[in-house]
């Protein structure tokens, strides 16, 4: 009874360090994907955005970089585009946003500090099996989200607002929010397959990771 109830209580512990190191490698694959400026100036070009909005690279640049650092945990003020007016509506949107992404860097840093305090102890007593269950249930997200992008990516898109917001201020009209203007669907997708791809890899360096210390100490 003893050994039943120990296995119980070591399997729950495997599957609350499986979960911390599912959710840090997902909120760090959003955070990487929403401060890496690069891909957007990289759509700037590709999807043509300073042709369809008539606005300079530098302006464009200008003003993503400081709607970007806005949605930093560091970020102290209201937002304040350069080149671009806001509607009330608007402006709650992106207050809204920021609460988003300030609790899933706040949920990284927390994820990451109690994963490498629990990580530590598991490969102290070479016991690393929670790393294949982190790798499958990691792996399940990028999945499903997948297959719903692919199949309809604007209903996924609608969906996912839909989910997230209560209103539909993220609706936004180029005549009061000329912002929009900068800021493509196409974009967003191209975000979400980076943030999958993340996942992605996180995944399989988990089961990499795994086998490499199996290996290595012939576990």
């Amino acid at each position: 009874k003893k050994g039943k109830i120990s296995y119980m209580s070591y399997n729950k512990k495997d599957i609350f360090l499986a979960t911390m190191l599912m959710l840090f490698i997902i909120s760090l694959a959003i955070v990487f994907t929403v401060f890496f400026k690069q891909l957007y100036y990289l759509d700037i070009n590709y999807l043509g955005i300073d042709l369809t909005s008539g606005m300079s690279v530098e302006t464009i640049k200008k003003n993503y970089d400081v709607l970007i650092a806005y949605q930093s945990i560091f970020y102290r003020g209201t937002l304040n585009l350069p080149d671009f007016v806001m509607s009330t509506n608007g402006r709650i949107h992106f207050e809204e946003v920021k609460r988003i992404f300030v609790g899933i860097e706040y949920l990284c840093v927390i994820t990451l500090i109690l994963s490498c305090f629990l990580i530590k102890r598991k490969i102290r007593s070479r016991n690393i099996d929670f790393l294949r269950s982190a790798s499958i249930i990691t792996v399940l997200l990028p999945v499903i989200v997948g297959i719903l992008c692919a199949f309809n990516w604007d209903a996924a898109f609608t969906l996912f607002h839909e989910i997230m917001f209560r209103n539909d201020y993220w609706i936004f009209d180029e005549a009061t929010d000329p912002v929009i203007m900068i800021l493509p669907d196409a974009f967003f997708l191209h975000c979400a397959v980076m943030i999958i791809l993340l996942i992605l890899i996180g995944s399989l360096f988990c089961m990499g990771f795994r086998s490499f210390f199996r290996h290595r100490f012939m576990l």
